[in-house]
């Protein structure tokens, strides 16, 4: 019968994520951090709703929704 090799423990998840960052690094890349609004929160919804509002009645709005349909190939949406 042959000798059972013995596994080693297996790895926590920080251990994991660490060798996965340096298999990363090892190609070359570096990880960056990106902060977002959270639309989850009903006070960021709203501040969004607001500054929208706002936006809605600047004098030039109708100019600048006239240049983005004119530039924008809209062929490829779905």
């Amino acid at each position: 019968m042959p000798a059972r090799v013995k596994k080693p423990p297996p790895k926590s998840p920080r251990q994991r994520m660490q060798a996965r960052r340096e298999r990363l690094r090892a190609e070359g890349l570096r990880p960056v951090q990106r902060w977002v609004p959270d639309l989850r929160d009903p006070k960021v919804r709203e501040e969004i709703r607001r500054e929208a509002s706002l936006l809605a009645q600047h004098p030039d709005n109708a100019a600048v929704d006239d240049w983005i349909e004119a530039a924008v190939d809209w062929s490829d949406w779905q």
